[in-house]
């Protein structure tokens, strides 16, 4: 859907706004917004402000992520009031703009709290304050957000704002309302799929590395609760019996010029098992051990299990290492693409989660991780199940890619629209009113988002 721009156009002054509607005005920005300074009552409930998730209580945070805020609890007389209606200033504002807040509470002293002038409405500045046009202009009033300064007052009032008549900024702000819940609604359609495809993929290995491709081969139970029933005809091993456990590390005294890469636990993508990235060069990295890695090997977290981080060593760049977070498996009596398909499916990655030790990072020790028990069929069932799995996994992750790319396009298209309306590029005002069926149909997409 296309939409038209407004009858006539002047220069704004402003760089991030360009030409403005002729009627709209600009303004600076401490005329539009007052920071409040008031000090948090007895009564406050602590807020956290996320880019995630804007600015919520630290319980519903918690049970959103799943994980711990830091709270204040002695020294309270630090933290500020805020009012529902305020935005709120984070330190992470230049990525991903300003929050608004809709409940009443308190805040770390870190965050600077506006307070919306009569000229302002709350939904059609939520829309401009977080729009990639802003966040740029925002960005470029310093460098040093950058290096992880915070983002203060005076950095907001240095860009200037578009005064819009309010009646025109509450239709945008219901426009924007009804299409991003819409495109939202897709989002969340398509990264619904990918998760789907990511399960299939899972379970598709899990399947044919356990059961193996012949469906009426008769089964014999195991002991093992991870593992369950394989195939009569194969055995099944310790990892320490079909693989070594590689822990040859480089020298501390290797020279940088050999150009040495280096891969962290978060360069292996888990969904795909792959190294999907190459982290720093060796020369720019930390000084500490690295280990020594070469093609058929596999790489199995040993910290931060909950990660799933494995990955199969497939036609790596010469002279490639790996953090000291990774067991090195090194296949000996069993072929390397099926094992590295061992590893990433589900019994094993249960089995090395349910043994390793620790709760915010849990680890498991090379010596327990090589005890797990894996299927060994016959050479050539394994050759079988790993060219079998190429194909398969192959198919799904073009249709994870497909998906992805489709999530991607939405996004774009919702970044253009939203920055198109709040800045002017396209006239709104003509648009029927949405009807309350459309408002509350609208609502609950943007709710189930």
């Amino acid at each position: 859907m296309s939409f038209p721009p407004y009858p006539c156009y002047r220069p704004s002054g402003v760089d991030w706004l360009g030409d403005v509607p002729e009627h709209w005005q600009i303004i600076q920005s401490r005329r539009l917004f007052t920071q409040r300074k008031e000090r948090a009552l007895t009564s406050d409930r602590q807020l956290t402000a996320s880019q995630k998730h804007g600015v919520i209580y630290q319980d519903e945070y918690l049970l959103l992520e799943g994980q711990k805020v830091v709270q204040v609890i002695l020294g309270a007389d630090i933290l500020k009031h805020v009012e529902p209606g305020d935005f709120v200033i984070s330190m992470r504002s230049f990525q991903g703009g300003i929050e608004w807040c809709k409940c009443r509470g308190c805040i770390s002293s870190a965050y600077v709290m506006l307070i919306p002038g009569d000229a302002v409405h709350g939904g059609f500045f939520f829309y401009l304050l977080k729009s990639i046009t802003y966040i740029q202009a925002l960005q470029s009033t310093t460098n040093l957000v950058r290096d992880g300064q915070a983002m203060r007052f005076e950095n907001f009032t240095q860009v200037d704002l578009p005064l819009v008549p309010v009646e025109e900024q509450q239709q945008i702000a219901s426009f924007l309302d009804r299409e991003t819940a819409k495109i939202d609604a897709l989002v969340e359609e398509q990264k619904r799929l990918i998760d789907l495809l990511k399960e299939k993929r899972q379970a598709v290995i899990t399947q044919a590395v356990t059961k193996g491709l012949n469906v009426d081969a008769p089964m014999k139970p195991l002991v093992n609760k991870w593992l369950g029933v394989v195939p009569v005809s194969w055995d099944v091993k310790p990892l320490k019996v079909v693989c070594s456990y590689n822990d040859d590390v480089l020298s501390e005294n290797t020279p940088p010029d050999l150009n040495i890469e280096y891969v962290e636990i978060s360069d292996v993508e888990a969904s795909k098992g792959i190294i999907s990235s190459i982290s720093l060069k060796f020369a720019d990295s930390p000084s500490r051990a690295r280990r020594l890695v070469q093609n058929g090997d596999v790489l199995v977290s040993t910290v931060r299990t909950y990660l799933r981080a494995i990955a199969p060593v497939v036609n790596p760049p010469s002279n490639l290492v790996v953090s000291t977070g990774f067991a090195v498996l090194r296949p000996r009596d069993i072929d390397s693409s099926f094992l590295g398909y061992v590893c990433q499916a589900e019994f094993f990655i249960s089995d090395v989660i349910s043994r390793s030790v620790g709760v915010s990072y849990p680890a498991i020790n090379a010596s327990e991780l090589v005890r797990i028990n894996v299927p060994v069929p016959s050479s050539s069932d394994q050759r079988n199940i790993g060219h079998f799995l190429d194909r398969e996994t192959a198919k799904i992750d073009i249709l994870i890619a497909e998906a992805g790319a489709a999530v991607g396009l939405l996004r774009e298209r919702r970044s253009a629209l939203v920055s198109a309306a709040v800045t002017g590029k396209i006239d709104l005002r003509g648009l029927m009113p949405a009807s309350k069926a459309e408002h509350r149909e609208a609502e609950r997409m943007k709710e189930s988002a």
